[in-house]
């Protein structure tokens, strides 16, 4: 699967632990990343800065649902039920 352009959810819904450039602590689960642009692009992508678990997370269909919205829902659920 390919990333859906202008989706983000993984740069939204998930909590990241490790020092984010402008986010030392990381980022809360629900708050959008420092970095995700307003079309919802990582503007660190493809930068040595970005953190290691953002270059290793890849789309998946039982990851991203069908749109933007399942994706936030499943990342979400993932979330609270790994906390």
């Amino acid at each position: 699967m390919e990333c859906r352009p202008g989706c983000g959810a993984c740069c939204i819904a998930p909590s990241i632990s490790s020092p984010i450039p402008g986010m030392p602590r990381g980022k809360p689960a629900g708050q959008r990343c420092l970095h995700l642009s307003e079309q919802s692009l990582c503007l660190l992508f493809g930068n040595p800065l970005r953190p290691a678990v953002c270059a290793a997370f890849k789309p998946d269909p039982d990851i991203c649902g069908a749109d933007q919205a399942a994706a936030v829902r499943i990342l979400g659920w993932l979330e609270q039920a790994t906390a």
